[in-house]
C-alpha cells in the first residue's frame, strides 16, 4: 500500500507545509494503529480542496470520497460508475505510460495518481465493493458487469504504478480466492485473470489450486480462448519459485532444502490436481496445434508485426486492444453490411487481423510452457501418455513451416524488438517455448521417436539391419499411428532450419538441446546415423571451429551434442577427422575445449570412453584405420594428455561450489579413473595426482579436495535418508550415467570406496598419496 513516511514526501519545511505533512501522517499512522482516520476522505471537503491545489493530487481524494459515499447499501451504484469512470481515465493514463516505457509522464509528479487513490482509501474500498455480495445475504442492488470490470482495471492499474499495491492484495486470501469466482463470466473475464496473475505473481509461494471452488468445473466452463488465458496464471502455480540466489542452487543446499522439506511441493500438488481434472490435457493439445490465420502469409504481415509488438507485448494491452476490437467488430456488423465501405477504412483500423495472430503466439507460448512444466514434473509418464494420444506432435510438425518457423527474407529472419539482442517478442518465446517441449518431450523417454514420420522410422530399421544390430526396443514399441505425418519429421524438420541459423541466432543453444535429447540415454547406432548421414556431424564443427561462435551457452549445447552424435560410434570419428583435416583446425577445436572444461567435460568423456572401447576392438580393421589416423583419439590415447584433463576437472570444483551444471566434472574425472582402474593403472594416476600438487606448489591441496568431492558423491548419490522426491531424482541421475558409460553402478560405488578406503597402506587410496603434514587441510585454504 501507500507509504507516506520517508525521502518520497514533497513537502519539506514550512508551517504550511509542515501541517500538511502532519495531515497526510495522522492517516498514515490511523491505518496501522487502527484509530482515527481509517481513510484520507473522512477529512472534511474542504480542506481536501485545500490541499490538492497544492498536492496536485487532480481531485483524486474528493472522487473517492464520493465514490465512498455513493456506494453505500443501498446504492444502486449509478453514481459510483459514474464516479469509478472519471477516476479510471485519470488512472489508465499513467498505467498506460508506464506499460509502455513511456515513464516522463509518470515522473512529473512525486505521487502519482493511482499513489494518491490508494492512499485515501481507494484501493481499499474498490476491494469491499467486489467481495460485498458474500458478506451479506440481504437482496441489496448488485453491481452490473461493467462496473465490476471498472473496479477491477483500476485494481490493475494501481499495482502497475504503485509499489505495494500487488502485495497488500497477494496477502488477502479470501480476495484472491473470490476473484477466481468472477472468471466465470466471460465479460469480467479478461480483467479478473489479469489482475490475478499479477497477483500470483508476487506471492512467495504458490496457491493451492485443489482450494479454488470447483476448480475442475470452473475450467471446463472454459472456451478455449479463456483456458489460454487462464495458462497464464497456472503457470505461476505450476513452477516452483525462483530461489533468485545463486549459493541455492548448489547440490549442497539443495541437499539441506530436500532434509527440511520432505512433503512434495505445492507446485508438484498443482500439478496433480491439473491432471486430474477431465479433458484438461487434450484441450490444451487442441490449442498448441491449432492453425493460425491464412493472414500469416500476407505480404505487410511481419511489418505490421514488427510495428505493433514493440508496445503490444504487454498482455494485458494486447489483450483489452482484442476485446475492444471485436466488440467494435459485432457493433459494425450490426449498423452496415455494405462490404464497400470496408476499403475506406485506414490500414491501421485493419491490424486487428494481424494482432489476433500475434495473439495466437501468445497464447501458444503459455499453452506449449505448461505442457513443458508437466512433462518434467513427477507425473512426466502419465502426461508422455496424454500427449501422444492427442497427437501433440504430429500437430506441431503440421505448424513447423507455416507458423513455428516460418520462411522470412534475408533481412527479417528474426524479429526482434528496440532492443536487437532481446528474446522478449512473442515470435521469439514462442519458438524457444516449443524447441524446450522437445527436449523434454525427447528426453530419455522411448516417445522420441514419435518426432519422425513412417518413412524416418523405417530407415532406421534399414540402418540396425545393415549393421546387423538388433533394433531398440523402443523403436519397435513405437505406435506408428501417432507419428509425424508429411514427407519430414519433426526432428528432420529442426535439422533443416538449425543448419540455416545465422551464426550469431540465440536459437542454436535450444536448437541443440532439442537434438540432444533425442540421442540421450541408452547410445542408438542407427540414431546416431541418421542424424550423421543428414549432416549434422559437420555442421557443429563448422559452427565450433569456423563460425566464430563466442557465446559459451551456444559452444557447450554443441559439445554436448557432439559428444552424444560421436560416443562408440567409429563411423562419427572417422567424419571428424575428414572435417578437421588440418593441424591449425584441430588446435582451434582443442583450443575450444580447453577454454572452459565445465561446458565441454561431457565431450572429454566421450572421447575417452570411446577410446576405451576402440581399443578392445582390434580385430576390426576399420576401427585399426580410424584409430591409428584420427587426431582427437591419438590425442586422447597420450596418458599425458588424460592427466592433464583428470587434473583440471578435479581442480575447479569443490563441495561448496558444486552445482547441477558442473558435477558433470566430478563424474568425468571419476569415469577417467574407473578406466584406469579397470587396466591396473589406479596408483599410477593417484601418484601422478601427488608429483602435479607438488610441482604447482600446493601439496595436498587437489587431494584433499578430491577426497572430500568423493565423501559428497556417496552421500549425495547413495544416501538412503533422502526423500521419495529426491531419490526419485537421483535414480534417474544415476541411470543416466550407466547408460551413458556402458559402466555398470556398482562399479561405480566399488571405485568410489576404494578411492575413499582409510588404509594408508593400499595403493588405490587417495590417502596413501597425501603426505602427513598435508592431511585434512583446513577447507577455507581448499576453497582459496
Amino acid at each position: 500500500m501507500a507509504t507516506l513516511m520517508g525521502p518520497e514526501s514533497p513537502w519539506t519545511g514550512g508551517k504550511k507545509r509542515t501541517r500538511n505533512r502532519n495531515v497526510l501522517t495522522r492517516i498514515r499512522h490511523s491505518q496501522i494503529g487502527d484509530r482515527g482516520f481509517s481513510r484520507g476522505t473522512q477529512l472534511p471537503e474542504v480542506l481536501l480542496r485545500e490541499r490538492d491545489k497544492r498536492a496536485k493530487w487532480h481531485g483524486i481524494p474528493v472522487l473517492v470520497q464520493e465514490l465512498y459515499e455513493s456506494s453505500h447499501l443501498n446504492s444502486d451504484f449509478t453514481r459510483t460508475h459514474a464516479v469509478l469512470k472519471e477516476l479510471s481515465s485519470l488512472l489508465s493514463m499513467e498505467a498506460m505510460s508506464i506499460v509502455t516505457e513511456d515513464r516522463k509522464a509518470a515522473q512529473e509528479s512525486t505521487f502519482p495518481n493511482t499513489y494518491t487513490f490508494d492512499l485515501f482509501g481507494g484501493v481499499d474500498l474498490l476491494v469491499e465493493l467486489l467481495m460485498r455480495p458474500t458478506l451479506t445475504t440481504s437482496q441489496k442492488p448488485k453491481m452490473n458487469e461493467d462496473l465490476v470490470k471498472e473496479c477491477l482495471s483500476v485494481l490493475y492499474n494501481c499495482c502497475i504504478c504503485t509499489e505495494g499495491v500487488t502485495k497488500s492484495l497477494a496477502a488477502k486470501d479470501d480476495f484472491v480466492s473470490f476473484l477466481f469466482t468472477l472468471m466465470t463470466n466471460k465479460k469480467t473475464f479478461l480483467q479478473t485473470a489479469t489482475l490475478i496473475e499479477d497477483i500470483l505473481g508476487v506471492k512467495k509461494e504458490p496457491i493451492q489450486l485443489e482450494w479454488i471452488p470447483d476448480l475442475s468445473g470452473l475450467v471446463q466452463s472454459f472456451d478455449q480462448q479463456q483456458l489460454a488465458n487462464f495458462c497464464r496464471i497456472l503457470s505461476v502455480t505450476i513452477s516452483e519459485p525462483d530461489v533468485g540466489n545463486d549459493d541455492k542452487h548448489t547440490l549442497l543446499a539443495k541437499n539441506a532444502q530436500q532434509k527440511r522439506n520432505t512433503n512434495p511441493s505445492r507446485a508438484e500438488v498443482n500439478q496433480v490436481t491439473l491432471l486430474n481434472i477431465p479433458g484438461f490435457i487434450e484441450r490444451l493439445c487442441k490449442l498448441a496445434t491449432r492453425k493460425v490465420s491464412d493472414a500469416t502469409g500476407t505480404p505487410n504481415f511481419l511489418q505490421e508485426l514488427e510495428e505493433w509488438y514493440t508496445w503490444l507485448d504487454n498482455t494485458l494491452v494486447l489483450d483489452a486492444l482484442m476485446q475492444i476490437a471485436t466488440d467494435e467488430a459485432e457493433h459494425s456488423s450490426t449498423e452496415s453490411s455494405d462490404e464497400s465501405s470496408l476499403a475506406t477504412i485506414p490500414q491501421w483500423q485493419r491490424l486487428p487481423q494481424s494482432m489476433k495472430i500475434v495473439h495466437e503466439i501468445m497464447y501458444k507460448v503459455e499453452v506449449l510452457y505448461v505442457l513443458c512444466v508437466l512433462l518434467m514434473g513427477r507425473q512426466r509418464n502419465q502426461v508422455h501418455k496424454m500427449l501422444a494420444e492427442f497427437r501433440l506432435i504430429p500437430g506441431l510438425n503440421n505448424l513447423f513451416d507455416k507458423l513455428i518457423w516460418r520462411k522470412f527474407t534475408a533481412s527479417n529472419h528474426v524479429v526482434h524488438g528496440q532492443n536487437e539482442n532481446c528474446d522478449c517478442s512473442p515470435e521469439i518465446s514462442f519458438k524457444i517455448q516449443f524447441l524446450r517441449l522437445l527436449q523434454s518431450f525427447s528426453d530419455h523417454h522411448e516417445n522420441k521417436y514419435l518426432l519422425l514420420n513412417v518413412q524416418e522410422l523405417n530407415e532406421l530399421s534399414a540402418i540396425s539391419l545393415k549393421a546387423n544390430i538388433p533394433e531398440v526396443e523402443a523403436l519397435v514399441n513405437t505406435d506408428r499411428s501417432l507419428v509425424c505425418d508429411g514427407k519430414k519429421g519433426l526432428l528432420t524438420r529442426l535439422l533443416t532450419v538449425m543448419k540455416k541459423e545465422p551464426p550469431d541466432s540465440s536459437f542454436r543453444f535450444w536448437q541443440a538441446r532439442a537434438v540432444e535429447s533425442f540421442l540421450r540415454g541408452a547410445t542408438s547406432y542407427a540414431d546416431q546415423m541418421f542424424l550423421l548421414k543428414r549432416g549434422l556431424l559437420e555442421h557443429i564443427l563448422f559452427c565450433i571451429i569456423d563460425s566464430g561462435c563466442k557465446s559459451r551457452d551456444v559452444l557447450q549445447s554443441y559439445f554436448d551434442l557432439l559428444g552424444e552424435l560421436m560416443k562408440f560410434n567409429i563411423d562419427a570419428f572417422k567424419r571428424f577427422n575428414k572435417y578437421v583435416n588440418t593441424e591449425e583446425k584441430f588446435q582451434v577445436f582443442l583450443n575450444q575445449i580447453n577454454s572452459s572444461l565445465v561446458d565441454s567435460n561431457m565431450l572429454v568423456r566421450c572421447i575417452v570412453l570411446s577410446l576405451d572401447r576402440f581399443e578392445s576392438q582390434t580385430e576390426d580393421v576399420k576401427v585399426v584405420e580410424v584409430l591409428s589416423e584420427c587426431s582427437l583419439l591419438s590425442y586422447m590415447a597420450r596418458v599425458e594428455n588424460r592427466l592433464s584433463f583428470l587434473f583440471r576437472l578435479i581442480n575447479i570444483i569443490n563441495v561448496q561450489t558444486l552445482t547441477q551444471e558442473n558435477v558433470s566434472c566430478l563424474n568425468t574425472s571419476l569415469v577417467i579413473l574407473m578406466l584406469a582402474r579397470r587396466r591396473g593403472k589406479l596408483p599410477f594416476y593417484l601418484n601422478a595426482l601427488r608429483e602435479k600438487e607438488y610441482s604447482e606448489k600446493y601439496p595436498g591441496c587437489l587431494l584433499n579436495n578430491f577426497h572430500n568431492l568423493l565423501r559428497f558423491w556417496q552421500h549425495h548419490y547413495l544416501n538412503k535418508d533422502k526423500d521419495s522426491t529426491c531419490l526419485e531424482n537421483v535414480s534417474v541421475h544415476i541411470c543416466l550415467m550407466v547408460e551413458s558409460s556402458c559402466i555398470p553402478f556398482g562399479f561405480w560405488k566399488e571405485t568410489v570406496s576404494v578411492l575413499l578406503e582409510g588404509d594408508s597402506t593400499s595403493p588405490c587410496a587417495i590417502i596413501s598419496y597425501i603426505d602427513e603434514p598435508y592431511m585434512e587441510l583446513d577447507r577455507d585454504l581448499l576453497e582459496v
